[in-house]
């Protein structure tokens, strides 16, 4: 088996902080979660999670105006310049302290980032090789306290930036004449956001006690003078005789004042407030949290902490909308390019909505688990994943476009467990508060709830292959549960552990279930005599988790002390051991007293899943890392490190000595600055903020791992998310029983003279998959049938399986599927007898063949209602215009009758009358 595995995707988390950003044509949203960006395409329907990650949580994000760049910067200011084409990593590089907002200007030759009560201008990376692609153009001083917002001229003449200090500066990106700096006040709250009206200087400042200012300029930007070349050359002369003394240029410094004397202000640009605005007059709002302006439609969009957002047409201040999304405070707001999109992101909530606000209608709507999740399970045909969380939600999300597309609500308490029924249209969940509940994925309804006589906290859940038998354990009363999916009633009760039940698995191949216990033993109960204990394993340790191999003829269990055992459960005799304890390599949390090392004596795996084929086993616990196992080696493969994001509690394996004081550590001192959700260190009496909010890091975990049915991803729910792991086919040559002969030109000589069986046999020995595709398209139609036939036995998996890769990218549908079903047709008597080994292979072929049937069912459903429609229109059409046409015939005979009769009766009374 190949470990090629590499990060694929992010669900279970759409947003978490930062701000929301459009890509240019404004199709397409980047939105940062965590340490990683996801970019949404909205109109495809689709999420991707880019292959790159900062050390801590992403708080702001900047996009070049080509979309071609983003800058990323985490919360200490370290910043990532990635390329959104490539999706990787350009250049590296670190402004040492917290930076609050970045933002290129329009013509993306410069940008500036806000930290500490000073605004940087550097010269925007280009499109060429650069040894530093960050270098210093000016540096803005002016503000008192922390910048906070940042917004450009359409030019790029000037920029404005908002400070905590309530007061909004505008600075020249040139030094011009008339115009280097211009402080603005009139608020009595923190500036939130600054806005320049379009093609002109004219501002707009709003601010936390939601008051927004109009400011008029005197000067159009046209009027913007530039400074005398002579006044120019002597700063210029000044500035490389200070940076001659100095390794790094430090660009030019901009002092303003907020204060100047009239000497300074003459012949300046000058500034007059022409209006001020409240959006609370009825005092049903609280604080404003964040803005975003659309020039071209004059369009003003503002969200409040309690969830409510407005819509305002400025300059004259007319409200459009006011609608509320949650309960909950509004992080970011964002507008698209055509104005028709409004993005906005809860971070309380983990919510991301796009709002189309001219048809008052959601583009998209995603909401991951409030808190953390728990377990996780594959559909049978791996083309959907189930999650169940703490927060009592059960979430379905699809594979291809990682979005969740329904969600159950029924649990009142924490969700302990998930699982998919072998017909894959069965959902059942398992929780705390004392429900077992299965959902139909037909009807998107909760049609089954199984319950205990006494109530029980349920912590495990398995349901036979079948899908007739469902079994839940408790973790208070010591007992097993069977109930009949059918009738929903209880068939019996199994006692006989002497601790809580910590997991449960049915035998794929056999009516018989495993059950784990504290009390150190496995039990396995026979179905089929009547649930008798069939078998009991002891071990040294309390058993935490247990899971049969898919063919059914091992079974995995693994203990506190951080062993992996493996039994043949027909004779009741171990098979072998894993001793996993040191390779789970705990990491340090802040506040733990001793070290990692010893913390870990008492650490161990607490989820186990088997690969497809059964080879390999994964395995996880209360670490950053995942370990795949060989089974039969018992050797570790290779670890995973699924975070490497630092804002997470846990990551490290030693403390930071820097951190340590002699009263302990820094880390026991919650900081509460009166940042966005911190609360304010008031004076005595002062009440701000909400008191009972605590700063803390989540620790770092995997709960749940589960292989893809198909064999080629695996996913894990984690501190972070529900993070997807797939074969990178891609980048790996791995020829099979490869000959000297074996090379593409002698590849196009054999296909060339059509011998299309051999052509094909030696394409996938050389393993290429272009070269593969190439050979198999070349076969004519009518000669896939004979080809089939004299493929050898050893070929026929390969075809298949790439058939069902083929099926994801090609766009010859009915080619492949006369390959397929010409190969199973063939071949199918000596494929069922390696059923086993084949299933993967075979559930990824009909994963593709499935999801190809859901789009063309669809559009055919949709090409069917339009025939109808059409047909439906032009039958009406027709009667009307044969009414019509009937109604003229009628009208023709008459006239043809009455001139008819006229000319017989002028005939009969003419000269010759009585002559015809």
């Amino acid at each position: 088996m190949k470990f090629a595995y590499r990060f694929s995707g992010l669900l279970g988390t759409v947003y978490r902080r930062g701000n929301l950003s459009f890509t240019r044509d404004g199709s397409a949203l980047v939105s940062p979660v965590g340490n990683r960006i996801s970019v949404f395409d909205l109109k495809n329907n689709k999420c991707e999670t880019l292959p790159l990650a900062t050390r801590l949580n992403i708080v702001c994000v900047g996009l070049s105006p080509d979309g071609r760049l983003a800058i990323l910067i985490d919360e200490e200011g370290a910043a990532l310049l990635v390329s959104l084409i490539g999706k990787c990593v350009i250049h590296h590089f670190h402004f040492h302290k917290p930076v609050h907002s970045v933002s290129f200007s329009p013509d993306g030759k410069k940008f500036v980032i806000t930290k500490d009560n000073v605004a940087l201008m550097y010269h925007a990376p280009g499109r060429k090789r650069e040894f530093n692609a960050f270098v210093l153009d000016k540096t803005y001083y002016g503000p008192y306290d922390e910048t906070t917002c940042i917004d450009w001229t359409d030019d790029s003449k000037c920029f404005a930036v908002g400070s905590k200090d309530m007061s909004t500066w505008v600075f020249g990106a040139e030094r011009w004449a008339n115009l280097i700096y211009y402080s603005l006040g009139g608020h009595k709250d923190v500036i939130v956001a600054c806005f320049f009206e379009e093609d002109s200087l004219d501002l707009y400042t709003i601010s936390q006690d939601a008051a927004l200012c109009v400011w008029q300029c005197d000067t159009e930007l046209d009027g913007l003078k530039p400074i005398p070349p002579k006044d120019a050359g002597r700063e210029k002369n000044a500035s490389k005789d200070d940076e001659e003394f100095l390794e790094e240029p430090k660009g030019e410094e901009i002092h303003g004042k907020a204060n100047p004397n009239e000497q300074e202000t003459r012949e300046k640009v000058k500034y007059s407030r022409v209006a001020k605005y409240f959006f609370n007059k009825e005092g049903d709002f609280n604080n404003l949290t964040c803005a975003a302006y659309h020039k071209k439609t004059h369009l003003l969009v503002t969200g409040f902490a309690s969830g409510i957002f407005h819509l305002h047409e400025l300059p004259d201040f007319n409200l459009i909308h006011s609608l509320s999304i949650s309960d909950q405070r509004i992080a970011s707001v964002s507008i698209n390019c055509t104005g028709d999109w409004i993005a906005f992101g809860c971070s309380g909530l983990g919510q991301l909505l796009v709002w189309e606000w001219q048809s008052e209608s959601y583009v998209l709507k995603q909401q991951g688990h409030f808190n953390s999740m728990v377990s996780l399970a594959y559909s049978p045909d791996g083309q959907y994943i189930v999650t169940g969380g703490e927060d009592g939600k059960v979430k379905v999300w699809n594979t291809s476009s990682s979005f969740c597309f329904v969600t159950f609500t029924e649990h009142t308490s924490g969700v302990t467990a998930v699982t998919f029924t072998s017909n894959g249209y069965v959902i059942l969940s398992a929780s705390l508060d004392g429900t077992v509940r299965a959902f139909d994925l037909h009807r998107y309804r909760n049609f089954r709830t199984f319950t205990s006589p006494r109530p029980s906290q349920f912590s495990c859940l398995a349901v036979d292959s079948s899908g007739e038998i469902v079994s839940a354990g408790s973790q208070d009363s010591f007992e097993i549960f069977i109930w009949s999916m059918q009738s929903g009633r209880l068939l019996d009760v199994l006692s006989g552990h002497e601790g809580p039940i910590s997991s449960l698995s049915f035998n794929p191949m056999k009516c018989v279930l495993a059950s784990a216990s504290w009390d150190k033993t496995v039990k396995l109960w026979d179905m089929l005599d009547s649930w008798r204990t069939k078998e009991t394993l002891i071990l040294n340790s309390d058993v935490l988790v247990v899971a049969f191999r898919p063919d059914g003829k091992e079974l995995a269990v693994a203990a506190l002390n951080g062993q992996i055992t493996f039994w043949d459960h027909e004779n009741a005799v171990q098979t072998g051991s894993i001793e996993g304890r040191h390779d789970l390599q705990m990491g340090r949390k802040e506040l733990d007293k001793i070290t990692a090392k010893q913390a870990a004596k008492g650490k161990s795996f607490t989820t186990l899943c088997y690969s497809a084929d059964g080879q390999s086993i994964l395995a996880g616990g209360l670490s950053k890392f995942v370990c795949i196992y060989n089974v039969k080696e018992q050797i570790l493969m290779k670890k995973f490190e699924i975070s490497c994001n630092f804002s997470l509690d846990a990551m490290e394996e030693y403390l930071d000595r820097r951190k340590m004081t002699e009263f302990g550590s820094m880390a026991l001192i919650d900081e509460g600055a009166g940042g966005e959700d911190d609360v304010a260190i008031p004076l005595p009496g002062v009440k701000r903020g909400d008191m009972s909010y605590r700063h803390f890091k989540p620790e770092i975990r995997v709960t749940c791992l589960r292989f893809s049915p198909t064999g080629r991803s695996w996913a894990a729910t984690t501190t972070e998310g529900l993070l997807i792991y797939s074969l990178d086919s891609g980048l790996i040559f791995d020829p099979f029983e490869l000959d000297i002969d074996i090379t593409p030109s002698n590849i196009h000589k054999t296909l060339h003279q059509k011998e299309y069986t051999m052509a094909i046999i030696m394409a996938f020995k050389l393993n290429e998959k272009k070269l593969i595709q190439e050979v198999m398209e070349a076969v004519p139609s009518n000669e896939v049938d004979v080809v089939c036939s004299s493929l050898p036995d050893l070929y026929v998996e390969k075809v298949l399986e790439f058939l069902a890769s083929a099926f994801e990218i090609s766009c010859h549908l009915e080619f492949y599927l006369t390959w397929a079903h010409k190969l199973l047709m063939l071949h199918g008597q000596k494929l069922k007898t390696r059923s086993v080994k084949l299933l993967p292979v075979i559930q990824f072929l009909q994963k593709s063949i499935q999801r190809h049937f859901e789009d063309v069912s669809k559009l055919c459903e949709w090409n069917i209602y339009n025939i109808k429609y059409a047909l439906a229109i032009s039958q009406q059409r027709g009667m009307k215009r044969l009414a019509e046409e009937t109604s003229a015939d009628e009208e023709d005979l008459d006239s043809d009758n009455s001139n008819f009769k006229q000319w017989y009766s002028l005939r009969m009374s003419g000269p010759h009358s009585g002559v015809i």
